[in-house]
């Protein structure tokens, strides 16, 4: 193998594994932010979004480089391929991380409400999921991934029932500041679950890169 693709393929891994970190720590900042009522840490997540964005471009140049100069195949084509998937999903979740800090200074400004305890639940569900997403993939594991998958109903179930706590605390409160808490729950809820999808997608990918199937919307069994 040509050592110049095979440092310039490790490059890559690194840079992937970079930018899932940046996108971990912003991840985790935001949902202390919003279960902390932390509006200087919110802040700080939406000011770092853009070195997210910039490891993307960074990593798609790169992945575009193997390809076009060294046309890998096998594995090696697989991971490239899964790594410009894979750095579409993390900063989604950037994105989402963003949205649920812009959410918690919202949240933070009004009066304080009952806690809904199931928030607390879906956020450590998702955190965990992308964390171990992540290992699946660094580790090239398949196990690992098959845990993200099967964990993501237990996330949806989380995010069903912080609706309907948000509607049945809506409805005893009988106000507009319960209703626009009840509603910006429901959105920090559902950025949290819709990390809990793009931490799937990062599973996904693993298994991909290892098994060379696609098991997204259910194409193939895995």
């Amino acid at each position: 193998m040509d050592p110049r693709f095979q440092k310039e393929l490790e490059q890559l891994k690194v840079k992937v594994l970079q930018m899932a970190a940046y996108t971990d720590r912003a991840l985790e900042r935001a949902l202390n932010a919003v279960l902390g009522r932390d509006t200087d840490l919110a802040r700080v997540v939406i000011d770092s979004d853009r070195e997210i964005n910039a490891m993307e471009c960074e990593v798609d140049n790169l992945c575009l480089r193997l390809l076009a100069l060294d046309q890998p195949v096998a594995m090696d084509l697989r991971f490239i391929v899964a790594s410009m998937r894979l750095v579409v999903d993390l900063e989604r979740i950037g994105d989402e991380a963003v949205n649920i800090a812009e959410q918690s200074i919202l949240l933070a400004q009004a009066p304080t409400g009952p806690v809904i305890p199931e928030l607390g639940a879906l956020s450590s569900q998702v955190s965990g999921m992308f964390r171990t997403a992540v290992n699946s993939f660094r580790e090239q594991d398949i196990e690992l991934a098959r845990q993200v998958c099967a964990a993501d109903s237990l996330a949806d179930d989380l995010n069903v029932k912080v609706l309907k706590g948000c509607m049945e605390l809506e409805s005893a409160e009988c106000g507009m500041a319960g209703l626009d808490r009840a509603i910006r729950t429901v959105m920090v809820a559902r950025s949290m679950e819709r990390v809990g999808d793009l931490a799937t997608n990062i599973a996904e990918a693993a298994i991909f890169v290892v098994k060379g199937v696609s098991i997204k919307h259910h194409c193939q069994p895995f």
